[in-house]
């Protein structure tokens, strides 16, 4: 349904152009038409369109005085010498000749009314409505051109039905690859898809990001500013400003006014436009008249190397110009091709037969006209799209090789459908004057991009070329110390909305554009990775970062460790005290059945040694890495440790006050706590009430192994969890209650005789073990670090030693240096005086 539509549309069309073109008393001139067994049809652009506003349909007429096209006129005699050259070949098409069909294309009707024309069938000229278009065989077998995107995409969708081959030298847009929509359509010029990459990375080159964007009117305009805005953006460089030059635009009009206001307003250096040449020319000339100037012009390459755009008054003090240029090839012979055209006698036009259906668009009367003194000169611009024209015929001509077979020598002379000839020039892999000439899956060449710089340098006007672009993926290489920027000391402008952030500062975005932005630093534990510069990431868990940082750095992982000179006197003291228990133990047992051993509490003594011993040995538990039995073992253990030595400490207090104070005064209660083993009950309950309190602080807060993160930003500390627990402050609270009452009983018990009683020593060792304590929950409370194991465990060396050097030491004394002491006769007479005291108050 649709093919028949669009076919009904083609003869509507075909019938109204005949008509205009009809009143024209010329025919065609035989310099667009050849015969030959296969024809190609040319459109070529040898008049410029009429740039005015209509405000109806009209059909633009070509040959008009003063309209001629230089360029387009060279891309005409492309493909003649193209043919000529093939036809005079003896291996490519050996016993076959190529004629071709020429058309004017001045303007979109002329455009349509030649591809109309081609899809007519041989001698009725017209188009003939069939079910199978496959089998439909026009006059013409395949098309080269249009020459700009807007005229090929009207001949694609016209011939894709037919699937009629049509290889456009100029159209670069980037839809027209669309499969879908233009089945049978290639080109010999490079896709816009790669133009407008290699602008990107020429703009992140010199780090421009912040931009003007301007356009012309039209599909190649429109459509370029759309796929470079969306990459642009896609690559962080922002824009600025964005405007199209419209078709009608003039030098001076109030639109184009408005335009260079606005760039000049916009405070981006950089301007990128993406135009067809005729705006091109309105667009610089309306540039010269603002005095627009000390700006970067980034150039498409439609009008990049065009003598045009070039020869602009004033146009040198603009700034620099950069911009992306097909890669110059040549077409050998062209020049002389021209030069003999221009000395033929091609007679004069002859009159149109009232019969014929004539065309201005296949009469040229200024080309009958040239001399070899008048004819257009051809520069390199005209000289590499005339190349893509004649590359184009050349690469319908390797598909007809294929296709007819000619391998052999001789080709075959059958019927060729279009859609045939479509196939084999996809296939097509050749050398032209060294120049490779394929098409990929989606018709486009794999050509390669100029990057060249405009030089005002000398007395002409030139260009350099810095480098170029290849791909996939499209890559970048360029000599920078070429291009003569227009600022001082030939410095590279900046285009940049904000300046970059110093190291470790995200960037906050202020307004619309990401690339205008306030500088803030990343906070404490996090960095600013160089993907993404606007948001500080979070370091990981085993990683800090200062403040403003660009990076994170490992933690510091801490603990007490046994190799630090802190640990080494920790050690060797707790050793030492280890070893006096131990020789303590030895020597009372020695002197087990003297009246001192016997005094402090005899085979009690060993108890009291014995946990002291095990609260010394629970504070190795705090030197190095914690482990799990380390944090069970060593604040419980020196916990219930501590309360059995207090324990003992207060019922040997305690019962030598009952003896010497109470005995007389309370008989009974002393006799109940002597039949009753009252002292070894009291130690074991109050053991008992300690061991509870540990179990259960064991099992409801087990202390366990663990990386602690919070407490500094830059290390990890490795401990043990007891310290928050409630079991902890529970089994603290309990010796704490215990050393109070030891120390109330010795104080009570500061009169009793001296051999009996070391009053004095205790209680000092008492109130050292309190400082001890009070100073190591001071220090918790303030300081957090890594040797804060090391003063827990000082607090605890502290008060095994007092406990140890108050209630042990004075006795070892008198064992070992004052015998003398150590005597029956020497106690009774100690209580004997104790007696007669208390009996004298």
């Amino acid at each position: 349904m649709l093919l028949c539509t669009a076919c009904l549309v083609g003869l509507q069309l075909l019938i109204s152009c005949c008509w205009a073109f009809a009143c024209h008393s010329t025919e065609p001139s035989p310099d667009f038409t050849l015969p030959g067994d296969y024809l190609l049809a040319g459109l070529f652009p040898l008049h410029s369109g009429c740039l005015q506003v209509r405000h109806r349909p009209e059909v633009t007429l070509c040959d008009r005085t003063g309209s001629f096209n230089e360029h387009g006129y060279h891309l005409f005699q492309a493909m003649r010498l193209g043919v000529e050259e093939i036809n005079n070949s003896t291996t490519l098409l050996p016993n076959v000749t190529l004629g071709y069909q020429l058309y004017d294309v001045c303007s979109d009707s002329a455009n349509v009314y030649a591809t109309l024309s081609v899809l007519s069938l041989p001698g009725p000229r017209h188009i003939e409505l069939q079910g199978d278009l496959l089998r439909y065989s026009p006059k013409v077998l395949a098309v080269i051109g249009p020459d700009t995107t807007n005229r090929a995409a009207t001949t694609a969708a016209l011939l894709s039905p037919f699937l009629m081959p049509l290889i456009s030298y100029g159209a670069s847009s980037e839809t027209l690859s669309v499969k879908r929509q233009y089945p049978s359509f290639l080109r010999t010029i490079p896709n816009d898809k790669y133009q407008v990459e290699t602008m990107v990375l020429l703009l992140q080159r010199f780090g421009w990001t912040w931009i003007s964007l301007v356009g012309s009117s039209g599909d190649y305009g429109q459509l370029g500013v759309q796929a470079l805005e969306k990459q642009a953006t896609d690559q962080g460089i922002c824009i600025a400003f964005k405007d199209i030059v419209p078709f009608s635009a003039q030098v001076g009009d109030q639109r184009m006014q408005r335009l260079m206001r606005h760039l000049a307003q916009a405070t981006a250096t950089v301007v990128v436009v993406f135009s067809n040449r005729l705006l091109a020319r309105v667009f610089f000339e309306s540039v010269v008249l603002a005095n627009l100037t000390g700006k970067v012009w980034v150039a498409s390459e439609a009008w990049v190397l065009s003598r045009h755009i070039t020869g602009v008054p004033g146009i040198q003090r603009i700034g620099t110009v950069l911009g992306v240029a097909i890669q110059k090839r040549t077409v050998p012979g062209l020049k002389a091709f021209e030069e003999a055209y221009a000395r033929a006698d091609k007679g004069a036009p002859r009159p149109c037969h009232k019969s014929s259906c004539c065309s201005s668009n296949q009469v040229c009367r200024e080309c009958e006209a040239f001399t070899a003194h008048t004819m257009p000169k051809l520069k390199g611009f005209s000289m590499s799209s005339a190349y893509n024209a004649y590359r184009a015929v050349y690469a319908v001509a390797h598909g007809l090789h294929q296709l007819l077979g000619c391998a052999s020598g001789v080709c075959s002379r059958g019927r060729v459908y279009p859609w045939q000839l479509l196939e084999q020039i996809h296939k097509v892999n050749f050398l032209l004057h060294k120049d490779t000439v394929m098409f990929n899956d989606n018709g486009d060449p794999l050509s390669s991009y100029n990057i060249i710089a405009w030089d005002w340098s000398g007395p002409k006007w030139t260009f350099t070329v810095l480098g170029s672009s290849t791909w996939s993926p499209v890559q970048l290489d360029i000599n920078e110390t070429k291009i003569q920027w227009h600022g001082k000391d030939n410095q590279v402008p900046k285009s940049v909305c904000s300046s970059d952030c110093l190291e470790g500062h995200q960037r906050v975005v202020t307004g619309f554009h990401p690339c205008c932005f306030e500088c803030v630093p990343c906070g404490a534990g996090t960095f600013l990775n160089k993907s993404d510069l606007y948001r500080c990431q979070p370091c990981g868990k085993e990683e800090w970062a200062p403040e403003g940082s660009q990076t994170c750095f490992p933690r510091t992982v801490v603990f007490l460790a046994c190799q630090e000179h802190t640990s080494w006197v920790l050690l060797a003291a707790n050793t030492l005290l280890l070893l006096l228990l131990l020789g303590t133990a030895g020597l009372f047992a020695w002197h087990l059945d003297t009246p001192v051993v016997r005094s402090a509490g005899g085979r009690l003594c060993f108890l009291m040694l014995g946990s002291l011993a095990a609260g010394s040995g629970s504070l190795y538990g705090f030197f190095g890495e914690p482990t799990r039995p380390a944090c069970l073992l060593r604040q419980a253990l020196f916990a219930l440790g501590f309360t059995i030595f207090l324990s003992c400490l207060t019922v040997r207090s305690f019962q030598l006050i009952i003896i010497f104070k109470f005995s007389a005064k309370a008989p009974t209660f002393y006799r109940v706590w002597v039949q009753n083993h009252g002292a070894g009950l009291f130690v074991m309950i109050s053991s008992a009430a300690q061991l509870l309190i540990c179990l259960t602080w064991l099992v409801v807060w087990t202390p366990l192994p663990t990386r602690e993160y919070q407490r500094f930003p830059h290390l990890v500390m490795l401990e043990c969890t007891e310290a928050n627990s409630l079991g902890f402050i529970l089994a603290f609270l309990y010796n704490g209650l215990l050393s109070i009452s030891a120390f109330a009983c010795s104080y009570l018990g500061k009169d009793l005789p001296e051999n009996y009683n070391e009053a004095k020593c205790v209680t000092f060792s008492l109130l050292f073990n309190f400082m001890s304590w009070i100073a190591f929950f001071t220090t918790a409370s303030v300081y957090d670090g890594k040797y804060l194991p090391a003063v827990n465990m000082l607090a605890g060396l502290s008060s095994l030693s007092s406990g140890f050097g108050g209630y042990f030491l004075p006795k070892c004394y008198v064992i070992l240096c004052r015998p003398d002491l150590n005597s029956t006769e020497h106690f009774q007479a100690s209580i004997q005086d104790y007696t007669r005291h208390r009996g004298s108050t």
